[in-house]
């Protein structure tokens, strides 16, 4: 059974310990709880993906301290510059191409030459890195393809049984409670690969230019993803989604989203897009657990700012599971 703990700064000495000592650590960023190891050894890593039950096609996010860390790892184009310099610490990841003396695992990239890296917010994680004095990768600290945890207590559910997992740091709960968004740059255009918790307006506002979509066929395939997040079936809970729905069936529970939604548990209230990503997660793991046999119906979420990034979460939640 793996130990909780609140984030003091001895437990988070401690937590740096073991990410030294190649053990997996979960720990709170602002998006969602991570699944941490040292991302520079290759067993440390490997053991991310079979505490997880992930994939190994399936890249994992690099998180380091700042922009000048990153560049130990990564080439920076101008462009992939200008977002970190805007959106760094932040929920953020770049997809860039690996420098030939990065001292990271290549578990990390799936068999790719490119690397997923971000700065998180946090201040506890942003305490681990500097305890730990290592890149650490981290995908969110749940069993693959299942629910992101946005508390310590959901990290608890779903892996604290694992003796892979040493200790899991509490840090309350995430504040935008969604991963991070995702940009690539193949072929040097500026492309969303995974939409999260920045909204697609606000990077293309700085960018001063449309981001372009990710290649659905390519995406599909196990070499083409270059992002976490791409799988099709992802983030699900127990029960059946079915999603754009007015009301709940004679066999359904409703999560709702606006003033008009008649449900018990409602993502925003008043229609705040922002209110209801922090939600989400939180929210389908409580009707899940209560739901009783019962589908779980969603009400319509607007593609609007950060409602790109919510559909997109509850698209692939309510996906075919194989």
């Amino acid at each position: 059974m793996a130990e909780c703990v609140a984030a003091s700064e001895a437990a988070i000495a401690r937590a740096g310990e073991l990410i030294r000592e190649g053990k997996l650590v979960a720990f709170p960023t602002e998006t969602v709880y991570g699944l941490g190891a040292d991302a520079s050894d290759d067993k440390a890593v490997a053991r991310i993906f079979e505490a997880k039950g992930r994939p190994r096609f399936n890249p994992l996010i690099v998180h380091v301290a700042d922009a000048q860390a990153a560049e130990k790892h990564v080439v920076f184009s101008a462009e992939a510059k200008t977002l970190a310099r805007h959106f760094w610490p932040g929920g953020l990841t770049l997809v860039l191409p690996r420098r030939a003396e990065a001292r990271l695992s290549l578990l990390v990239s799936a068999g790719l030459d490119t690397v997923a890296i971000r700065v998180p917010a946090h201040e506890t994680a942003q305490a681990l890195l500097k305890a730990a004095q290592r890149p650490i990768a981290a995908p969110s600290a749940n069993a693959s393809g299942k629910v992101s945890p946005t508390r310590a207590s959901h990290v608890m559910e779903s892996l604290g049984h694992s003796d892979l997992l040493a200790m899991v740091l509490d840090g309350g709960a995430c504040r935008l409670g969604l991963e991070s968004t995702v940009i690539g740059f193949p072929q040097g255009i500026p492309t969303l690969l995974r939409p999260g918790a920045v909204a697609r307006e606000e990077i293309e506002a700085v960018l001063g230019r449309r981001l372009a979509d990710a290649d659905a066929d390519a995406a599909s395939g196990e070499a083409g993803r270059a992002s976490p997040g791409q799988l099709e079936s992802h983030y699900a809970p127990g029960a059946p989604l079915r999603l754009d729905a007015r009301e709940a069936g004679p066999d359904e529970v409703l999560l709702g989203f606006g003033p008009k939604a008649k449900s018990s548990m409602n993502l925003s209230a008043s229609g705040d897009l922002t209110e209801a990503a922090a939600n989400l997660f939180a929210m389908l793991r409580a009707l899940d657990a209560t739901a009783g046999g019962k589908r779980i119906a969603v009400s319509p979420i607007p593609m609007e700012g950060l409602g790109e990034a919510i559909n997109d979460r509850l698209k692939r939640a309510a996906a075919p599971r194989g």
